[in-house]
């Protein structure tokens, strides 16, 4: 829920609807604006939507006696212990990991990357060497504690407080310092214990709070946590929350301590599909999940990881490697017919609208009648209705209210980043496997040619070879071949190859047998 500030109006941006919350909240006055409690004091007002998380922050921070004008973030280790700190945290074992699937983006894209410990203190900081000058302004440098009981509502420190994914943006941060930038932060669970072992942040502009930066940002935390796995099945390398490899306890840093109860996962994951992911480059399933963990499906494989939501609770439409979609709203999951999945499929794809002869047409395979199709969207608007209202279709032309995000849109976004890992662990299969709807089945051509078309070009021979093993791509002769060049001369997994490549040759080759 969020809650309604009644306020003069002026501007109207989202960043200044936001400061004026803000204000009236925190308790100070924007320069030149006037913050009234109710309408009808001092001329017409209209109403500011605070998501009800940011207000919670706020009021956290401001029962800590927290200045929203004043940032000082405490210190407690000096260089030299920082550096003894860092190099004994758990979370120095999956740099390359962030590495590979974040810091190496954030250059073009002028964003910085922060990963911090469980306490909330920023342990290594990297990216846009710009950005980062900047924010030394802040003191959002390496060594700072950047907990929400120190300056208050941010995302790596409200992420902490509520062991939850968030987003914050601008005016919604606790300190006005920090009011002209955004940022994105997810936790990182032990996957043994599920205890809080840090959080990674996503901090810049605007597109630090992208509708694409979540999803990325929970995909690399998945494989972080993946990865701290395989460590974690060799005895002694990993160390426990609070303490180092040498057995010493870390430097002021508590125990999590954090529920995870009631948490919902927003992740990639397709439950109860297998897809190429993660698993495939070398990550294993670390078996069965615990009790109040999700799981993430990559593959053959399944990778657990902690339920976490995300704080934008934007719809989310699963249609990869599913017969019928999955529509997720509001932390909840709601199975939808397969003709109900194809039209919101569509819907979603032609975020401009269709008529009511495109729709029919691209729906109905040989009976494109509008009668029919109008018929069809009676009941569908009933079945949203009772998900959620604000869903039903519009009509004159049929287009959605809200954009309700595919699961398809965040792989090929992936894609154009370049993030080829992330885009095939978030690759369930194809759009609605078994529709004939001549649209969807024009858009499962499309996803399916740019996965393929992507990794060819770029994929690293790991990656290749995932896509390679999905049920896609077993008879495809030109991606295998692909994989041979890519592996190295004396790569022990050639010889799989080939004789995959042979089996293929054989089995094209062979006659038809006589019905």
């Amino acid at each position: 829920m969020a809650r309604t500030v009644a306020i003069t109006p002026s501007g109207d941006t989202p960043r200044h609807r936001a400061a004026l919350a803000h204000d009236s909240v925190v308790g100070e006055s924007v320069v030149g604006e006037s913050v009234r409690g109710s309408a009808g004091q001092g001329g017409p007002a209209h109403t500011v939507a605070v998501r009800r998380i940011v207000e919670e922050s706020w009021q956290r921070s401001l029962e800590l006696h927290l200045d929203p004008d004043r940032l000082t973030p405490a210190f407690d280790l000096d260089d030299d212990a920082l550096r003894e700190y860092r190099s004994a945290h758990p979370l120095a074992l999956v740099l390359p990991v962030i590495h590979r699937l974040l810091i190496a983006h954030t250059f073009e894209r002028g964003l910085i990357v922060a990963i911090g410990d469980q306490a909330g203190r920023l342990l290594w900081i990297d990216g846009d060497r710009d950005l980062r000058r900047r924010a030394e302004g802040m003191s959002f440098v390496e060594g700072a504690n950047w907990s929400e009981r120190v300056v208050g509502t941010s995302a790596p420190g409200t992420a902490l407080a509520l062991d939850r994914s968030i987003q914050i943006g601008g005016a919604e941060h606790f300190n006005r310092i920090v009011h002209p930038w955004s940022c994105t932060a997810v936790p990182v669970h032990d996957p043994g214990s599920g205890d809080v072992l840090g959080v990674i942040d996503v901090t810049g502009g605007d597109d630090a709070v992208s509708p694409i930066t979540l999803p990325l940002l929970e995909a690399a935390v998945a494989a972080a946590e993946a990865e701290l796995r395989i460590h974690q099945l060799s005895p002694g390398i990993l160390p426990r929350p609070g303490q180092s490899r040498a057995g010493l306890p870390h430097a002021g840093l508590p125990q999590a301590g954090l529920s995870h109860a009631g948490l919902a996962n927003a992740g990639l994951a397709n439950a109860g599909q297998a897809n190429a992911g993660l698993a495939n480059a070398g990550l294993r399933s670390s078996g069965p999940p615990r009790p109040g963990r999700a799981e993430r499906h990559h593959a053959t494989h399944i990778v657990s990881a902690p339920a976490r939501r995300s704080s934008t609770d934007a719809p989310l439409l699963s249609v990869l490697g599913r017969e019928a979609g999955r529509l997720t709203q509001g932390g909840r999951s709601h199975e939808l017919s397969v003709r109900h999945s194809e039209i919101l499929t569509l819907l979603a794809w032609n975020r401009h609208g269709l008529s009511a002869e495109q729709l029919a047409q691209k729906l109905y395979a040989a009976d494109n009648s509008v009668a029919t199709l109008r018929a069809e969207m009676v009941r569908l608007r009933a079945v949203l209705a009772d998900i959620d209202p604000a869903l039903e279709p519009l009509s004159r032309p049929y287009r959605l209210p809200v954009p309700i995000e595919l699961d398809a849109h965040r792989v090929l976004a992936f894609l154009e980043r370049g993030a080829h890992r992330v885009a095939l662990g978030a690759y369930a299969g194809e759009v609605l496997a078994g529709s004939r709807a001549p649209g969807v089945v024009e858009i499962r051509r499309e996803v399916s040619a740019n996965v393929r078309e992507s990794l060819m070009a770029d994929a690293s021979a790991e990656v290749l070879l995932g896509y390679a093993r999905s049920d896609e791509c077993s008879y495809d002769r030109e991606v295998w071949a692909e994989c041979l060049k890519r592996l190295p001369a004396h790569s022990p997994r050639r010889a799989s190859v080939v004789s995959r490549i042979e089996r293929i040759d054989a089995e094209l080759a062979a006659p038809a047998r006589p019905r």
